[in-house]
């Protein structure tokens, strides 16, 4: 609580709401999209917060994130795989690619039960890895095994 009192904070021109410098989204505030030289006394023009996406693309981020951690996904492969989209205004779904393939750590279950390799298609008992496939422009996940040799 008192490293957040401490922390350089100010008061935003156009919302008034207080903002802590190191919540900017590119020199920006994160509620209302104003930059803190830029804003006159609550005055923004419309124009610039619609041409701007950076917040929804922020909780887009978010929540990529969190699905993708709560799998069990290495967070430096997450961070990987959302750098490619780093200008979101400009790029769009259509022209990326957004299909993904993904490491998770086995649970008890999967160390346990007998695995199909999908490369080789040979039935093994330890070790390999669990991946997980899938593609953001379209619903469902794909989970299979690699066992240690492919």
């Amino acid at each position: 609580m008192t490293s957040r009192m401490h922390a350089a904070h100010t008061t935003c021109p156009a919302c008034r709401e207080e903002v802590y410098l190191d919540e900017l989204v590119k020199g920006r505030c994160p509620l209302c999209g104003c930059t803190l030289e830029e804003c006159d006394d609550g005055e923004s023009d419309g124009e610039d917060l619609i041409e701007r996406c950076d917040f929804s693309w922020l909780v887009f981020n978010y929540f990529i994130f969190k699905k993708f951690d709560d799998m069990g996904v290495s967070p430096v492969q997450i961070m990987q795989f959302l750098a490619n989209y780093e200008e979101p205004c400009v790029q769009n779904f259509t022209g990326t690619e957004t299909a993904f393939e993904f490491e998770l750590p086995a649970r008890f279950v999967d160390r346990v039960m007998p695995k199909r390799c999908e490369s080789c298609g040979k039935i093994y008992l330890r070790g390999g890895k669990k991946i997980i496939r899938g593609d953001l422009a379209r619903p469902g996940l794909r989970h299979t095994h690699r066992c240690p040799r492919c």
